[in-house]
Formats: C-alpha cells, structure tokens, sequence
C-alpha cells in the first residue's frame, strides 16, 4: 500500500512501538508508592517532559487525556467554568462571556463550543471569517475582541488539518494578550512540522496518533494560572485536573515519537521535497487540478486539491484499488462524504469542493509512494473523462 493520510492517522513509529513494548512489561500503577509504581510514574513523567520540549513548555503544563477530542472539551468546557470559578471567588476577575472560533477550526472545536454557547445562556458564539486562501482574518479578530464586555476565549489552530494552511498565531496571541483574552491553539495537525512556541497561548491541543504514536492518547497543555475546571472527576491523577489511571503504554509511545520529532534533522525538509514533487507531478499531468491555500505559508506535508469533474467518493475507491490511501478534504460520517466546512469558509464551491482530496506525507513516506498516488489520480481522470457515465461530482 502507498499510504499517503498522515494527516488523518500516521502510521506508528518504530520508537513508539519499542517505548510501548517496554511499557507495557511494567504492571505497576503510576500512582503507586512501591517499586513498580515508581518504574510507571517515571515512564509517565519522562514522556511528559519529552512532549513540552517539542512545543517549549514546562512538563508540569502537560495532561494527558484520551485524545484530542477530549482535550479540546476540557479546554473549552473547562476555560469557561473555571473562569466562573474564579469570578464567584473574586467578582472583580471577569468570567468569559465570548467564545470566537475561525470558520476552519475542527468539527470537535466547533461543536463543542456551540454546545457551550447553547446551554450556557451568558456566551455568546461568534465565527472568524478567513481569506480565500484560508488564513484567519486578522482585522476581523481585532474588531470583535473590542466589541462586547466580558472575558473572551478565542480557538484559532496553528495549522489547518485539511489545507495545511499556517494561521498566523503571533499575531493572534498579540491581539488576544492585549484584550486580556484567553488562546486555545489547536496544534494537531503542525505538531513537528513547523516550530510551536507554548508561550503563544493559554492552552494547546496535541495528539499522538497524528505524530506517529498510537491512536487512543493526547494531551492539553495549559499555562501556569490559566482558568481550569477538571472535567472527569474520581482520583487526584494529575493534580486532579484529569482523573483516571493513565494510559502507560499509550503515553510512552507519544513521548517517543514527541522525542523522535523534535530530534529529526532534515525531516521537514524532506517532506517538503515530497509534497512539492506531488504538486508539480500532478499539476503538470493535470494543469485543470485545483490546489487549496497556494497564496499562503502551508504545512510540508498536507497538499489540499481538487479535480474538476471527479467527485471525492469516486475518487477514493479507485485510489484504494490501485493501492493509494488518501481522505476527502472533509469529515467522513455513516460513509458518506460531507462538504467540508473549511473550503466553504474559503468560499470555495460547491462543485469544486465535492471533487476535494488530501494527500497528506509522513515518515513512511517515499518518492515511490508519490509516484504512485499520481499515476492513479491520472488514470482515474482519463479513464473518467472518456466514459460519458462516470460518476461526476454534483
């Protein structure tokens, strides 16, 4: 198989799998005072310093949670509860009454937050418009945080998990800082593809198995005095801001492919070269073929694009017998493919948007596996432009 979906689960690393292999021959309790306690709560903190390193945090920010999705509930949910916290202990710290969110944020960000804005009748829900290319609206983030009264906590992602378009998150946490509003940067997909600066934000979103680690473990990283009420309720596991058992194996294995990121010399550079000889290849094979984000700075390795004519669904299945795994540029659900949120936030079309893919490289990638994905997209489009049946996007 050419697998080229990274960006929707990365194959497992080899570090990973041996820290996970070690891990689980130690039957200890992290939260254990005997030896085997103490064997697990050092597997546990060794990945946990391995992880801040990779976004300049402290070890002590990180909590590791069942994957992003949770870790983006807790963030939002837990912001705006525990900021009510604080403001019922001292009326003069405000409570977060604004909840801004960019128009390209991941589906758990957005629904989450409209679930927030929902059962909560104080917040108000306000989307950020981005530009055709999908970059956040600067002016338009500027102007919203000067209107209303109340705390507010923006979600802005540092990079978009469909375009791979770079969000210009220094510019965000200025902005926020000086409304003394509250940054949640969802660093899922850039994680190890470009650098990360914690310092930037109040809380981060990562997750392991979009890095190489294994599926089923993520983390939030929340900065020292940050508003924070815990979610999941039980033991005092991590400070007792996320109870339960941690997940040992899955932890070790994230540690080591945070470890493995953050010490990969040339690797960006590589998938750089990777993606740019897709784009090429495809581009002059068929100059028609649409590519998302081109005016903006994107990831190394996420090429967002379209085929005029070719509908997503089509396209996958015929990927998939010639041995290419790929994704639609949009969230999957019951089988069907939905028209992604992102590209109408960029006010693609509809026509084109339901001819979207992703190829998305990684470590495992090879020039071979490019090849291949571009000798099946052009053979898919021939064969569909000569047969007057063919499954057209609508």
């Amino acid at each position: 198989m050419h697998y080229c979906d990274h960006n929707a689960t990365s194959p497992l690393r080899p570090e990973s799998l041996a820290a996970m292999t070690h891990a689980l021959g130690v039957s200890g309790n992290p939260s254990s005072v005997h030896a085997n306690g103490r064997a697990a709560r050092a597997i546990v903190d060794d990945a946990r310093e391995k992880i801040a390193a990779l976004v300049g945090a402290k070890a002590d920010q990180v909590i590791f949670t069942s994957g992003a999705t949770e870790a983006a509930s807790l963030a939002l949910w837990g912001a705006v509860e525990g900021a009510l916290d604080q403001h019922e202990a001292d009326s003069k710290t405000a409570r977060i009454t604004r909840l801004f969110v960019s128009g390209i944020e991941h589906a758990c960000i957005q629904a989450t937050a409209a679930r927030i804005a929902e059962d909560l009748p104080w917040i108000r829900l306000s989307h950020l418009p981005v530009t055709a290319d999908g970059v956040l609206d600067i002016e338009a983030l500027r102007v919203a945080l000067r209107e209303g009264k109340g705390r507010a906590l923006v979600a802005v992602m540092a990079a978009n998990n469909e375009t791979g378009v770079i969000q210009p998150l220094e510019d965000v946490s200025r902005l926020c800082r000086e409304a003394g509003a509250l940054l949640l940067v969802d660093a899922v997909p850039a994680a190890g593809k470009i650098a990360l600066d914690f310092a930037l934000c109040d809380y981060m979103i990562l997750s392991a198995h979009k890095m190489g680690g294994p599926q089923g473990v993520g983390a939030l990283l929340v900065a020292d005095g940050a508003p924070l009420r815990p979610q999941i309720l039980g033991g005092g596991q991590q400070k007792g801001l996320r109870a339960g058992t941690e997940n040992l194996a899955g932890i070790a294995g994230f540690g080591a492919a945070a470890h493995t990121l953050l010490t990969a010399d040339g690797e960006r550079e590589r998938l750089a070269h990777l993606t740019d000889r897709f784009e090429t290849a495809l581009k002059k094979a068929l100059p028609d073929a649409v590519i998302f984000g081109t005016g903006a700075a994107r990831l190394c390795s996420t090429s967002n694009f379209a085929i005029p004519g070719i509908a997503s669904d089509t396209a996958l299945i015929a990927l998939d017998m010639d041995g290419v795994c790929m994704s639609a540029g949009s969230t999957c659900s019951s089988g069907k493919i939905a028209p992604s949120h992102v590209l109408t936030a960029m006010g693609v079309d509809a026509d084109t948007s339901a001819s979207a893919l992703r190829a998305s490289f990684g470590w495992s990638n090879t020039n071979e596996d490019v090849q291949a994905a571009v000798e099946s997209l052009v053979k898919l489009t021939e064969r569909a432009r000569r047969s007057p049946t063919t499954d057209r996007a609508a």
